[in-house]
């Protein structure tokens, strides 16, 4: 995605089934869950740059003494930094405690973090400040250790507001109107109901508070307290929780928007926000590992048993199809074949616009995580070529073998046209010398195309505003005098805001959406202020009653129609070569990612109706002038 835009936070939970002398016997490490952990995270460190976190949970603990740990980093290193400051301390506590420490248990007693439960969260902020206080995990802490809550996610809720009434309505008083703390504060409050069902049941029956403690912990219905806490939500979701005194749960949204993944055996219980990193940390193979169902939980008793219970009821699956394009890792096996799937059918398109004309095109790819789908794009069209040509010499329409076996011998041109200088920073902040500046963040491999001949053909994963086509990559290509650069994307064309995780909520910043106002100015100049009027009258009803009437905007015109607009829009105006924009199909994306049919960026088809209030609000945005997130 040569587009910067910010996306899906990660987590990690390990719970470890087993004392912590058995990882020291077995494994000769002591740090067995800080060390995995330590993998883990960072084998998912794409899905988060802000910044880190962690928390601990030590069980049995004495009272006076710590039962849970959390540290928070935003340093640009900061899974490093994490567990570097976590290490230092427990070695400079080693060196003045070892006679001290003996046994495993006497380690847990006085080393930070070192504990039966984990749980690490990497943060990939869509909105708010880059500090401390946005990390995950937050603390909800109690001197009970039952009622201790420690969350963290990957999750953008569409109703904070409904949710922040509600939280008033019970009796509270939230400190901050964000989806975290109201995740927070929700769970937490049924989760103080639940301890005090438990309190009274057994006070009734004359046990002291001591006494009943231990019981509450055992007994705690986690499954309960999150059905009550989540039966508002709606967004997209994998939260995390840990009780203080032991209990664990992550929990998925019903549409199965966000990914989640989990791993049992007798030594740990493993979830995370994507399969290959369990695989990798774990060396497990991929068939054992499960994906958590849409409204599901897992939920992992202090006691070790371990269970998945349907804690909201499940929809239609709309999993997220840009975790497939972009997000996660391509080095999980499916979402490999679902790239390489996405290139192999884009060649209609491609090699019509170059009229099959291998022998003067030159196919490369930006950025780097284009290049599965290269793989795939540039195979298809090696086989096609060969289909092609032979049912050319069977037509009749080459002359002879030996004109035929010409013909084969022709390949795809395959070059690395353009390399990103991740030096490069732009200090200078005068916007002319700046953007002179950014035309210079990629640099371009010379001699490779033929002045005026040859087309170049570049894939992209997707074009979100096509700022960066514009100030960069175009005026870049442009140098090496292609007769033609033909911009292809493996996703479709981006047109409605995103309200579950990714930074995508300004309709103004959308490229598509800007050739279609364009267009709208030439067709009909009164459409788009009828429209918004009628959108304001829209957002009056209940969101569960609400229409996206912004799918109107696009509604008159062609896919070609908008990706012509968007040619126009994202060519410089000093570069001399033609410009062509190729998108990918709705319909080869579902069959390129079957099981991940989430497509409401595409189609404007959201899964739950806060979407729909979304779209609505951030097109009214748009007409009102307002560069703020729709919800």
């Amino acid at each position: 995605m040569s587009d910067q835009i910010k996306h899906e936070c990660g987590i990690a939970l390990i719970r470890l089934l087993q004392p912590l002398s058995y990882y020291q016997e077995k494994y000769g490490d002591l740090f067995y869950g800080l060390n995995k952990m330590y993998l883990l995270m960072e084998k998912q460190h794409n899905r988060g740059q802000d910044g880190a976190g962690l928390a601990t949970i030590k069980f049995d603990t004495k009272p006076g003494n710590a039962y849970f740990d959390r540290q928070r980093s935003v340093d640009k290193q900061a899974i490093p930094d994490i567990f570097g400051n976590i290490f230092s301390t427990i070695n400079q506590i080693s060196e003045q405690k070892k006679n001290l420490i003996q046994t495993a248990d006497d380690a847990k007693n006085h080393f930070p973090f070192l504990g039966e439960l984990l749980l690490g969260h990497l943060r990939y902020g869509t909105h708010g400040g880059n500090d401390m206080s946005n990390c995950h995990p937050r603390v909800r802490s109690n001197n009970w250790k039952t009622r201790t809550l420690i969350v963290a996610g990957n999750f953008n809720m569409t109703n904070v507001d409904e949710l922040f009434d509600r939280l008033v309505s019970l009796g509270q008083f939230p400190r901050e109107m964000s989806d975290t703390i109201t995740v927070l504060e929700k769970i937490g409050h049924f989760l103080d109901v639940e301890n005090q069902r438990l309190f009274k049941k057994y006070k009734n029956s004359g046990l002291s508070n001591e006494e009943i403690t231990p019981l509450i912990a055992k007994e705690l219905d986690v499954a309960g307290v999150i059905r009550n806490a989540a039966d508002d939500f709606d967004g997209g979701y994998v939260m995390a929780g840990l009780m203080g005194h032991g209990d664990a749960f992550v929990m998925r949204d019903p549409n199965g928007i966000r990914p989640a993944y989990f791993y049992k055996d007798d030594e740990v219980v493993v979830v995370a926000s994507e399969r290959p990193a369990i695989q990798t940390a774990f060396n497990v193979h991929r068939e054992k590992i499960q994906e958590l169902k849409p409204g599901n939980a897992i939920i992992i008793k202090k006691d070790g048993s371990v269970g998945e219970v349907e804690c909201v009821k499940p929809l239609e699956r709309k999993a997220c199809s840009f975790e497939r394009i972009y997000f996660s890792r391509g080095s999980d096996f499916e979402i490999y074949q679902e790239r390489k799937m996405l290139g192999k059918l884009l060649v209609p398109k491609v090699l019509d616009a170059i009229n099959y004309d291998l022998e003067n095109t030159v196919f490369s790819y930006i950025p780097n995580t284009a290049e599965v789908a290269f793989l795939g794009l540039t195979e298809e069209i090696q086989k096609n070529h060969i289909q092609h040509n032979l049912q050319l010499f069977h037509e009749g329409k080459l002359a002879s073998v030996e004109e035929l076996e010409t013909q084969l011998s022709i390949m795809p041109r395959i070059e690395k046209m353009a390399i990103k200088d991740v030096k490069m920073r732009t200090f200078i902040t005068e916007d002319k010398s700046r953007n002179d500046l950014v035309h210079h963040v990629y640099d371009v491999t010379y001699g490779i195309v033929r002045n005026h001949e040859d087309t170049v053909v570049v894939l992209d994963d997707s074009i979100v505003r096509g700022t960066t086509l514009k100030e960069s990559i175009l005026t870049m290509l442009d140098r090496l005098l292609p007769k033609k650069i033909i911009v292809v994307s493996s996703a479709p064309q981006i047109r409605y805001p995103d309200c579950y995780g990714i930074d995508m909520s300004k309709m103004g910043s959308f490229v598509a959406f800007q050739a279609a106002v364009r267009l709208w100015k030439i067709r009909d100049t009164n459409f788009l202020n009828n429209l918004y009027s009628r959108c304001k009258e829209e957002l009056l009803k209940p969101a569960a009653e609400m229409q996206n009437l912004v799918k109107e905007v696009y509604a008159p015109f062609t896919d070609v129609e908008i990706s012509n607009e968007i040619a126009n829009i994202v060519k410089p105006n000093h570069i001399f070569s033609n410009v062509q924009v190729i998108y990918q199909t709705i319909e080869n994306l579902h069959q390129a990612c079957p099981k991940n049919l989430g497509d409401w960026y595409f189609t404007g088809n959201y899964p739950t109706p806060g979407g729909n209030r979304v779209a609505l609000k951030a097109f009214v945005n748009f007409m009102e002038g307002k560069n703020v997130r729709a919800y």
